[in-house]
């Protein structure tokens, strides 16, 4: 009997701009929104560069804290609120979401935003969370479980008007932001 030779397994970019981006993936509401707040930063890999051909995708309740059910995700030209959005990053690696600053999923839990990252090289996607500054970030277990340190990787950082947060994602080294594991179909 012939022995096959193994082959490596296949990762999850760097063909991500094939026909997963898609026009106005970033805004989950508009511009305009009254309570438009901007998600943005930068996706860098273990040398601190960004990374020009990753995916980041935002999952989030609304201002209320309900997570969205209805279908319509991928069409931007209703007003429905579908809490989910994608976006490729740039050619510096940066990525930004125009949505409304999450309420909290449960009562004394600070709010945060889901993220999903794919980007070349990686076996699989990534899930981390950007939480929102204030609340109380001790009533939530996921953040009480980390010390000072690896926690700043989960909080995103005000800019100008409280309406414009930057998280950045560092995929490897010193300051490698949270990411998550999911096992048996828990989330």
């Amino acid at each position: 009997m012939t022995e096959c030779a193994c082959t490596p397994g296949q990762t999850v970019g760097p063909f991500l701009d094939l026909g997963l981006p898609y026009p106005g993936g970033g805004a989950l509401v508009g511009d305009r929104h009254p309570h438009a707040v901007r998600l943005h930063g930068a996706v860098y890999d273990g040398a601190g560069d960004g990374v020009p051909d990753a995916l980041v995708e935002l999952w989030q309740a609304d201002d209320a804290g309900h997570v969205a059910r209805q279908a319509g995700s991928l069409r931007r030209d209703t007003p429905a609120f579908t809490g989910w959005g994608r976006c490729a990053t740039d050619a510096d690696g940066r990525y930004a979401f125009t949505t409304v600053a999450p309420g909290p999923t449960a009562a004394g839990r600070p709010p945060f935003f889901a993220l999903t990252v794919f980007a070349r090289g990686l076996l699989d996607r990534l899930f981390t969370r950007a939480y929102l500054p204030g609340g109380d970030l001790g009533a939530d277990p996921l953040l009480a479980a980390l010390d000072a340190e690896r926690r700043a990787t989960l909080l995103c950082v005000p800019e100008s008007d409280c309406s414009d947060y930057r998280f950045d994602i560092r995929l490897q080294g010193r300051f490698e932001t949270v990411f998550l594991a999911y096992r048996d179909g828990g989330r």
